[in-house]
């Protein structure tokens, strides 16, 4: 037994955002053996009508779960559509065989697609990038709901829960109370605000000529230096590094190997040793 077709529109939360809560609030829930069906019909024979059937009956889920974020300042219709698309790749990966409800597997890919899209559109600037930081950006802003600045004790709970240093925590604490900024003034900025913008106290030194002569002379020097450097090796060191960093056709170890008639072990060693050496002769 399956559930009834329903509008393929419900897919999507468009401008009257109650409408489609109440419309995907009326969608039938699936029965354990009705979900068990649809799971067999799209794992083992790729049914498309049964995936769509799959969705409709969960997209409440992905509404009660996008709820939860509404602190982050962004359209709650956004974080349903996304949560819908998280749900969706759920689908696309559910087998029926693992022993669970679609809900409790589908969980994990809204929220996914939910913190994805929050950490994108949330700052202008990202405030996290690593798996370590995106978890302290959504502990935080739950602890920021109840508390002003951490203190040393908070921290360090905090940092040893997640597996952080304690000086990452407060990094991020920094990044969640900074504000995004125009470089320039607004238009309708007064002059006694318009000085706050950074285009009256950020300095655009690419054009300055002295700015210019130095980087030329700097640039000059070590060309010269290198080049210096570079003679003051033996043949086939020179010939190893200038084939396998400074060529734009780069060789290979087992190329230069064949060449010398060595191993390509020997030759990592003869690499390593001269850029070593070119390293300290630049440096002195």
């Amino acid at each position: 037994m399956t559930t009834s077709l329903q509008p393929v529109q419900a897919l999507v939360p468009g401008a009257n955002l109650e409408a489609y809560v109440q419309t995907v609030n009326s969608l039938p829930l699936l029965t354990l053996e009705q979900e068990r069906e649809l799971a067999g019909r799209l794992y083992y024979h790729q049914d498309l009508d049964a995936a769509r059937q799959m969705v409709l009956a969960h997209l409440r889920f992905v509404v009660h779960i996008a709820r939860s974020y509404s602190g982050y300042g962004l359209a709650q219709a956004d974080l349903i559509q996304e949560g819908n698309v998280g749900l969706m790749k759920a689908v696309k990966r559910f087998n029926p065989e693992m022993g669970v409800r679609l809900v409790s597997f589908a969980v994990h890919w809204i929220r996914a697609e939910i913190h994805e899209f929050i950490l994108r559109n949330w700052r202008i600037v990202k405030v996290a990038t690593t798996k370590a930081q995106r978890k302290l950006f959504f502990n935080l802003r739950s602890q920021k709901k109840r508390l002003a600045w951490l203190n040393n004790d908070e921290v360090r709970a905090v940092a040893d829960s997640l597996g952080v240093e304690p000086h990452e925590v407060r990094e991020m604490e920094s990044r969640l109370t900074g504000q995004d900024m125009a470089f320039d003034p607004a238009e309708d900025a007064d002059d006694d605000s318009a000085y706050q913008s950074p285009a009256h106290y950020l300095e655009d030194h690419r054009y300055d000529p002295a700015r210019q002569l130095e980087d030329a002379d700097w640039s000059d020097s070590s060309s010269t230096n290198l080049h210096e450097a570079l003679e003051g090796l033996d043949e086939r060191s020179r010939d190893i590094l200038q084939q396998r960093w400074l060529s734009d056709d780069k060789v290979t170890l087992h190329d230069l190997a064949a060449k010398y008639n060595v191993s390509a072990e020997r030759i990592r060693q003869l690499e390593k040793n001269a850029l070593n050496k070119l390293k300290g002769t630049l440096q002195a």
